[in-house]
Parts: structure tokens; C-alpha cells; sequence
């Protein structure tokens, strides 16, 4: 059976010993991209209509469940993860199938079996958007239980002085090179510290990514205008400037 596919994980090793693996296990299976991060993936997606997205859940800025949000009925979704308690029961539902990390040939086979099936039954897609939401809330529990924090205060350096500023002033970070920019409603500065790190620490539903170097505040959001090309920019509510939607995160303002 002629299938096609893309591979997202942020981590080099088992993106590759995944698709060693596939190879072995649907040998006409054809990987149309390997992307090393959610952004990626969903233009991957975009871009070659894939049958299959193999995901892992946990990627920095848009992770796996983004991803299968957005790719939603458009390819089925086999989860990667390196956590068994991420494998809740929702998975068992079918709609979607999940491989533990470090993934078994056995277990990977059958998965193989369980998509060539529905491929061959020309079984839809299914929407995930329930079931990824379901995820989402399971994992962030997860996060909570295993003792993780929230970043409340970040400090940045300017001159001789340090400026301070508190999560619930900030606005929207803005990636720029090593450094991070963070703007509030009255102020601004860089922060030694990467978007990447900040985002982690970010609660994912205050705090939006929109673009691979932008987190904007969901609450500071005034408006998302799409001009003729269907590309979004955002309008701040405290704020003049602009900020561009890439399309990997165009989904977050399609009408409800």
C-alpha cells in the first residue's frame, strides 16, 4: 500500500530511528519531511497532504497537540512520547494511536497495521479537536503534579539598572537572536533568555504563540485582521504595534 507520511520531533535521534524503523516496518511507506519542531510540521502538512503525521507530544513552542489541532481531519495522527502516563485512556478510543519512547518494533507494527486498515477502508481522518483538548488538560494536571511552575517575575539588565517585570504586565515576547524582548503595556527590555525557555514556562492558555519568534497575551489580543493573501496580523489592546501570524498558528483565529 503507497502511503505517505511526516515525522515531527524536536530531538534529532529518535527522528531518525523513527523513520528507520518505519522503513523497515512499511517499506512502502514514503516520508515526504522530517520537521524538527510543531511550526514545521503543520507547513509540512500544508504543503504535502500527508496520510499520516507521526508527532511527538512534547515539542517546544507548537507541540504535537497543536499540531494535530490544526491538522485536524486532514491526516490520521500517531502520537510519540516518552511518558506512558501521556498515553490515557483517550487514545484507546481510536481515534488516534500513540508509540512510548524508546518505541518497540512489535508495538510500531501494530500501529502499521492499524493505519493500513483504515487506509485501506478509506476510513476519514478523524476531527481531533475534542480529544486534543482532553490531552491538553491531562498533561497540563501532569505537569502541575509533578511539581511544575509557572514563571511569575523575569528580569532584565539595562545599563546599571535592573528592571523587573511580572508576568501579568507582559504583553507579548518577541524573539531577537539570544535574546528575548518583552514589552509590557508602559515599557520594554531584553531579557538574557531565549523565547524558547520563556515559553515553557508560559501557562499555554494565557499566553498564545503566534509565530515562531512571538508569545502574545491571548487577553491583550484587540483584533486579528487577515488581508487578501488570508494572512492574519494582530492588533494589540494596550499597544500600537503590529504582530504577524505565521501561518502554522493561522487556526487560533478562524471563526468560531
Amino acid at each position: 500500500m503507497n502511503a505517505t507520511a511526516v515525522i515531527a520531533d524536536d530531538e534529532d535521534l529518535p527522528r531518525a530511528e523513527l523513520r528507520r524503523m518505519l522503513a523497515a516496518a512499511w517499506p512502502s511507506l514514503r516520508v515526504l519531511a522530517e520537521c524538527e519542531h510543531g511550526a514545521a510540521a503543520v507547513e509540512a502538512i500544508d504543503q504535502h497532504e500527508p496520510d499520516i503525521a507521526f508527532l511527538d507530544i512534547r515539542m517546544p513552542g507548537l507541540s504535537g497537540l497543536d499540531v494535530a489541532r490544526a491538522a485536524s481531519a486532514r491526516c490520521h495522527t500517531v502520537f510519540t512520547t516518552a511518558y506512558d502516563s501521556h498515553a490515557v485512556a483517550a487514545f484507546e478510543a481510536g481515534a488516534v494511536d500513540y508509540l512510548l519512547k524508546p518505541i518497540a518494533a512489535e508495538r510500531l507494527q501494530q500501529a502499521v497495521q492499524r493505519l493500513q486498515e483504515r487506509l485501506a477502508a478509506r476510513t476519514a481522518a478523524p476531527a481531533l479537536d475534542g480529544l486534543v483538548e482532553k490531552l491538553a488538560a491531562q498533561l497540563q494536571q501532569q505537569h502541575e503534579q509533578r511539581g511544575g511552575t509557572r514563571l511569575r517575575w523575569l528580569s532584565a539588565s539595562v545599563g546599571d539598572t535592573i528592571k523587573m517585570f511580572g508576568i501579568d504586565e507582559v504583553l507579548f515576547f518577541q524573539s531577537d537572536e539570544k535574546y528575548t524582548r518583552v514589552v509590557t503595556a508602559t515599557d520594554e527590555a531584553h531579557v538574557r533568555k531565549p523565547l524558547r525557555e520563556i515559553a515553557d514556562g508560559l501557562d499555554p492558555e494565557e499566553f498564545w504563540q503566534v509565530h515562531r519568534g512571538v508569545v502574545v497575551r491571548a487577553s491583550a489580543i484587540a483584533r486579528a485582521q487577515r488581508d487578501e493573501l488570508g494572512r492574519f496580523t494582530l492588533s494589540l489592546k494596550n499597544h500600537g504595534e503590529k504582530l504577524a501570524v505565521s501561518q502554522a498558528w493561522a487556526w487560533r483565529f478562524k471563526p468560531m
